[in-house]
């Protein structure tokens, strides 16, 4: 455990911690940040006085990107809510989207301490240490996840950096520097595997025994993470951040039973519906959308803020000793489509698909038939084949089936051939947005 003290501290305790923590950050905000007076105020909340504690924050208005993004003026190009003078922001980091102006994230010294302390803990839980060598794929540059380089070495570990884009270097680096830990996302991990086999390189001796996962969701999934292990002969756990809040927020440790939470003290999260907003009491088993608010954050704190990841949550003890609740990652509820009345979330139709290996490859791409949301059935997927392996109407039908016993909506299932799906190094693209979509 990289931190007993907090790591192990019962949660009851944890909670009264944070809510003393949680009144001064609120009056922090009222103090430094314009966005946040206007945003509490036209809501009715002029004071700290009249937010009061964490009992109460379900009573808060909900802050989302294009609030954020909103606030945003030529003269001020991080947006009303930068709460810290510009002479005390240490780093700039800015979003990895693709179009538009991008989103700048500003981090005081302080800030880039605790991201570096929340993300150290999310790290260590899969059970690397210091002296192990790892292996990463994340192009961190300007981007957020250039905090996982300060986490690493905050661990002691060996870093070695491939960066995006280039797989044949990064095999290389596996045969001849004999890393103990891969990070990558947990497509790509199984792309590796795909560019192995196909090649004859024996990765499953190779000298990776931990594979850390994160990017996207799906490194929970029970088939993916049985494939991506029995390729590698490598246990594999997962973690998760959202770039607003800190780099890596959740963590699994090697029990494989969920990520636990490793903001406490720095972060308070809570779930809700995310159709309704209404909170959804912290219980085990509980699903909704994860919501977070700073409590020690200087440079650009937010409240009530909207992750659009759902997750399903475990708060039953963990052997580990960890006392934190833990979740699994269901998906984006901005990449959920409605059949019929049924959320459909991409990654529980890849998992289902993965039920079907070796006879699939585990690549999928959703192709919805309008830009709405909502989707008339059957919902189109491409499924693609393994190596080798010729159409079936079987195959087709099994998987349609499978999907419409565990999913509840029906489909159409096309089996395209090994290869023709695209693969990334990155996070991977399971719904094909259809145009104006």
């Amino acid at each position: 455990m990289h931190d007993p003290d907090v790591e192990a501290r019962p949660w009851a305790e944890q909670s009264q911690i944070d809510d003393a923590a949680y009144r001064t950050q609120v009056a922090y905000l009222f103090e430094n940040s314009p966005f946040y007076r206007k945003h509490l105020g036209d809501a009715g909340f002029h004071s700290a006085a009249d937010v009061g504690g964490l009992s109460d924050i379900a009573a808060l208005p909900f802050t989302t990107k294009d609030d954020l993004r909103q606030s945003r003026t030529e003269d001020n190009a991080i947006g009303g809510h930068l709460a810290a003078p510009l002479d005390d922001i240490q780093r700039i980091y800015s979003t990895s989207g693709t179009t538009g102006t991008p989103s700048y994230i500003p981090l005081t010294k302080q800030d880039l301490a605790n991201w570096v302390a929340i993300s150290s803990i999310s790290y260590a839980a899969s059970g690397v240490r210091a002296g192990h060598r790892l292996v990463s794929t994340y192009n961190a540059g300007p981007f957020v996840a250039g905090v996982t380089l300060d986490a690493f070495a905050a661990l002691g570990l060996c870093h070695i950096p491939v960066g995006a884009g280039n797989t044949e270097r990064l095999m290389s680096a596996v045969q001849l520097l004999n890393p103990d830990v891969l990070a990558c996302t947990p497509s790509y991990a199984l792309h590796l595997a795909e560019w192995a086999d196909a090649r004859n390189v024996d990765i499953r001796n190779s000298s990776v025994k931990r594979i850390l996962v994160a990017g996207e969701p799906g490194g929970g999934e029970p088939a993916l993470r049985a494939r991506i292990e029995d390729a590698w002969g490598a246990r594999v756990t997962e973690a998760m951040g959202i770039g607003d809040i800190s780099v890596s927020l959740w963590g699994e440790c090697e029990r494989q039973s969920g990520m636990h939470f490793s903001g406490r003290g720095l972060v308070h999260f809570e779930l809700v519906d995310p159709e309704t907003g209404a909170p959804v009491p912290i219980e085990d088993g509980a699903t909704g959308e994860l919501v977070y608010t700073h409590l020690a954050h200087q440079s650009a704190p937010v409240l009530r803020f909207r992750s659009r990841d759902h997750v399903v949550i475990h708060t039953g003890p963990c052997d580990c000793g960890r006392t934190a609740p833990r979740v699994r990652c269901i998906g984006r509820t901005d990449d959920m489509l409605i059949v019929r009345g049924v959320n459909v979330f991409p990654t529980a139709v890849r998992e289902v698909v993965n039920e079907f290996a070796p006879a699939v490859s585990g690549v999928i791409s959703i192709q919805p038939t309008s830009a709405d949301v909502k989707q008339q059935p059957p919902l189109p997927i491409k499924v693609e084949l393994a190596a080798e392996q010729e159409p079936d109407d079987g195959l087709a039908d099994r998987i349609r089936q499978r999907i419409r016993d565990k999913l509840l909506f029906t489909s159409a299932i096309d089996l395209v051939p090994h290869g023709s799906l695209p693969r990334t190094d990155y996070k991977s693209k399971l719904v094909e947005k259809t145009k104006g979509g």
